[in-house]
């Protein structure tokens, strides 16, 4: 296997395989995004959330963190409108560049609160995957993020997404994430998988009660039966009780 390594900024690599055409982008130690050829994300929770995505229907869609922009591309391809706000410039770059983000997706360089401050657009859904050198930023994970998030979600069938990464089952950050989330919307679940390190989870709050468990509807080539596999084993799993309780 030969693969190619870029360097686009400094801190930021490219590996790509020439063989295959997968592509996978590093931010220092951070695995920001991996694709096929094509763009479609080879990452499961990244399909996760595409299939809920999907199955809610929604045609209006904005994205606060870019990385590879796998989901915005696989979304815009399915004829979804897709806005993606990042704080940085040449990730929209890396995006189009080498991940096939479509020009029909509408990028904004800004902050993702101040942008929900200042745009009062109701969405039929919004994404949370920003994850920078320190891990997601704590504003992100405030009660007063999660109070203006909602606000700028439509009334009716409206879905909240969060991308969190879990470092082992030990890990209490994503049952702590729901319990701020429950003051805002009445309904909040947690997908995961326990036995893993360093893997992603996803919260869902808002229209979440028919949701179903994911499978894989864009699958990456090469890679669409391992997917499949891998999607198998994700599920909803029950927060863990709270020490001390």
């Amino acid at each position: 296997m030969s693969t190619s390594r870029i360097i686009p900024a400094p801190g930021h690599y490219i590996i790509r395989d020439d063989t295959s055409g997968k592509v996978s982008y590093w931010q220092g130690e951070y695995h920001q995004s991996a694709a096929d050829r094509n763009g479609v994300s080879t990452a499961d929770y990244i399909h996760a959330m595409y299939f809920f995505l999907m199955q809610a229907q929604a045609r209006d869609v904005l994205m606060i963190g870019c990385g590879g922009g796998t989901l915005a591309t696989m979304l815009v391809n399915s004829q979804v409108q897709v806005t993606v706000v990042d704080l940085h410039r040449f990730s929209f770059d890396i995006a189009r560049k080498y991940f096939h983000l479509p020009e029909a997706a509408t990028c904004h360089v800004a902050d993702g609160i101040a942008y929900l401050k200042n745009h009062h657009h109701r969405h039929d859904a919004i994404v949370l995957d920003a994850f920078g050198e320190g891990g997601m930023p704590e504003k992100f994970m405030a009660p007063g993020f999660f109070r203006l998030a909602k606000s700028r979600l439509k009334s009716r069938g409206g879905l909240f997404l969060m991308n969190v990464i879990v470092a082992d089952d030990d890990d209490a950050t994503p049952d702590d994430l729901v319990r701020r989330m429950r003051p805002q919307w009445r309904g909040v679940r947690l997908r995961d998988t326990d036995g893993w390190v360093d893997r992603n989870a996803v919260i869902a709050a808002g229209a979440v009660t028919k949701l179903k468990k994911p499978r894989v509807l864009m699958p990456p080539r090469p890679g669409g039966a391992k997917m499949a596999r891998e999607l198998a084993i994700l599920d909803w799993r029950p927060l863990r009780k709270e020490e001390g309780r």
